[in-house]
């Protein structure tokens, strides 16, 4: 059944890329001569009814941007069947027959229940740094994410060279440990602590201080933030390996700038990918990226199914290390 008006959202944390996708649903609906509603602040938007028409003006000069222009936000009553309730009618009364929801785990899980309670058709992008989505290997924004983490790296590493020091840097992480992973194999870390493995401060100090007495000049220690917290962990590592320590929590750095080639350029493809499937009937789909081609995940399985960190990479990250 082809839809006469869609809408796009973006939800959850922002990640860069988010601008991309839902400049190219907006521009794929009406290519193909659908309405295009835009929904603002994610689910408390569509709670609120703030929720206005798009036109391919309304997505111009938003390509290189990070971010979400059509921001984002928590919203409680939305956890509430009643508040799902009120979120549907308002798109309803848009004359709204589909929903694109660009956004991580929470917000593809509250797609899934609003598509159960009230049939309205859901496709999902995966927007989110952690690129923690089961059945994918690719999120929108996590390709930014790990290149602004790398740049600090690099910056840490210069000064940690100068003072002889031990840097732990701390990025965001709290169940996945991709980003840290990523990020710590392409900036030439030490050591890469993530939620997913387990490891052991007494043997990393041990080691840290046999390479200083055979003449190393400096460390670089990767820590996503669900391994724990880097403050705490650098304090044991100065205290048992007698070696100036220092930390540098990244924090929320990571989430912005101008998205890279790679995240624009895909996130590109999967709008045009969800708006075309919305538009011709489809429901309860995920797309993404998978080894380099765009695969569709059914939305129950990509968000009751938790990804795992790929042991080829921690493998490398000890090879190398």
């Amino acid at each position: 059944m082809i839809k006469k008006a869609i809408a796009v959202m973006t939800s959850g944390g922002d990640s860069p890329g988010m601008n991309a996708a839902a400049r190219a649903v907006v521009r794929t609906a009406l290519y193909e001569g659908v309405g295009v509603y835009g929904i603002h602040n994610g689910y408390q938007g569509m709670v609120d009814d703030d929720i206005e028409k798009l036109t391919s003006r309304s997505v111009s000069d938003l390509i290189q941007r990070g971010g979400t222009f059509l921001g984002t936000a928590r919203c409680m009553e939305f956890k509430t069947p009643e508040g799902r309730k009120k979120a549907f009618d308002n798109l309803v009364k848009h004359g709204i027959e589909g929903l694109v929801i660009i956004g991580g785990d929470g917000s593809l899980t509250g797609g899934s229940l609003l598509s159960r309670e009230t049939g309205l058709p859901i496709v999902g992008l995966p927007g989110t740094i952690d690129n923690d989505v089961w059945g994918m290997d690719y999120t929108i924004g996590c390709d930014t994410a790990a290149n602004t983490i790398v740049d600090a790296i690099n910056k840490l590493r210069d000064t940690a060279s100068a003072h002889r020091r031990i840097i732990l840097v701390e990025v965001m992480g709290r169940n996945s440990g991709w980003l840290a992973m990523m990020s710590g194999i392409a900036g030439g870390a030490e050591y890469i602590l993530v939620p997913e493995v387990k490891f052991n401060v007494d043997t990393m100090c041990k080691e840290l201080k046999e390479m200083y007495e055979k003449g190393k000049r400096y460390s670089i220690v990767v820590v996503a933030e669900g391994a724990g917290s880097a403050v705490e962990i650098g304090k044991e590592v100065e205290k048992k390996t007698g070696i100036d320590t220092r930390v540098s929590v990244l924090g929320y750095i990571q989430r912005g700038g101008s998205p890279s080639v790679q995240d624009r350029m895909r996130a590109s493809m999967l709008g045009e990918k969800a708006a075309l499937a919305i538009i011709s009937g489809a429901t309860n789909i995920v797309f993404g990226f998978n080894e380099g081609r765009v695969v569709g995940v059914n939305l129950f399985d990509a968000v009751n199914n938790k990804r795992t960190l790929n042991p080829e990479l921690v493998r490398l990250s000890r090879v190398l290390a």
